[in-house]
């Protein structure tokens, strides 16, 4: 059994709030952290936590972002009705029945790297002028010209009914 830490389990949560359609940037990580908790854990915490979770293969680099892998999503199963703390009491406990399978890729995430995004972070939500603002989520390329639900123009029905 490995030791287990409450840092582990935030960025964990942390991750599966902010790496849902795609691999979560840094900065969109610690937004999904300022999210869940009240105090964000250290800068020096947060690379320890990352250095871990690569090392047991639950996280891994993809796209210039961070995703879960297949074995992370059993560790965060339980109920999604639990408030913070109860998810990551669960996830804790998850964790350390966790048995780590072979040998991962290990990705360095510097300290210097998470004090940027802190600070990116920061400047965003003082601008937005909103506590725990995320970042704004690409927008998918619409077709000019076109919109869902208009594929014929408007007949009345007395027209669509005479066929002679």
């Amino acid at each position: 059994m490995h030791p287990v830490q409450n840092v582990d389990a935030i960025l964990l949560l942390a991750l599966s709030h902010a790496a849902k359609r795609r691999p979560a940037e840094l900065i969109e990580i610690i937004a999904a952290v300022d999210l869940t908790l009240e105090a964000r854990p250290p800068a020096s915490k947060l690379s320890e936590s990352f250095s871990r979770l690569f090392e047991y293969g639950l996280i891994c680099a993809q796209d210039g972002g961070y995703t879960l892998t297949p074995n992370a999503l059993p560790i965060l199963s339980g109920p999604k009705k639990a408030n913070a703390q109860e998810r990551i009491q669960n996830i804790k406990k998850n964790l350390a029945a966790y048995r780590v399978k072979g040998e991962h890729e290990l990705v360095s995430v510097e300290e210097k790297q998470i004090a940027e995004a802190v600070l990116a972070h920061q400047s965003t939500r003082r601008s937005a002028g909103k506590k725990n603002m995320l970042m704004p989520k690409p927008k998918p390329v619409e077709e000019p010209g076109k919109r869902p639900g208009q594929s014929k123009p408007y007949q009345p029905f007395s027209a669509r009914r005479r066929k002679d």
